[in-house]
């Protein structure tokens, strides 16, 4: 069993012994019981309030390095081609307190029927798919958003 206590980081440069799949809401939580993708099991007791990063790496008490990967998610995806349109869609989202993900025009969320429709009726276009969803971690949080 790997039992981390430590983050290290995406950049690193050091090549994994073992890799974690995590969805979205499994990034969140500081303490987990996993299996590696090769059955290891995976202890995590790491700090809360900071998300775990796509990519990062955590270092085991014996020394073994873990990557953080994210898992394929179902994701509804909106786009607009109006910066105002857009800003309207954010400040709404944000009232909501709805997990995000913003990229140029296009804001990614979790499947719901209500949020779809209000975002429809604000002027953005609805598509689904399935893709890592790296939602914003908060204003007052320390972690970083890669594209």
């Amino acid at each position: 069993m790997l039992e981390v206590h430590q983050r290290l980081g995406t950049d690193t440069g050091k090549s994994a012994d073992a890799i974690v799949v995590l969805d979205h809401q499994q990034r969140e939580r500081g303490r987990l019981l996993l299996s590696s993708t090769h059955g290891e099991e995976v202890r995590l007791y790491l700090n809360r309030g900071q998300p775990l990063l796509v990519n990062e790496l955590l270092q085991a008490q014996c020394g073994k390095l873990v990557k953080v990967e994210g898992a394929t998610e179902s994701i509804a995806i909106a786009r607009c081609d109006d910066w105002q349109v857009f800003a309207r869609a954010c400040y709404h989202l944000g009232n909501r307190h709805v997990k995000v993900q913003v990229d140029a025009l296009t804001l990614t969320i979790k499947p719901d029927h209500v949020l779809e429709d209000m975002l429809v009726r604000q002027g953005l276009l609805i598509s689904h798919g399935e893709a890592v969803f790296t939602p914003e971690s908060g204003a007052y949080q320390h972690g970083s958003h890669d594209h």
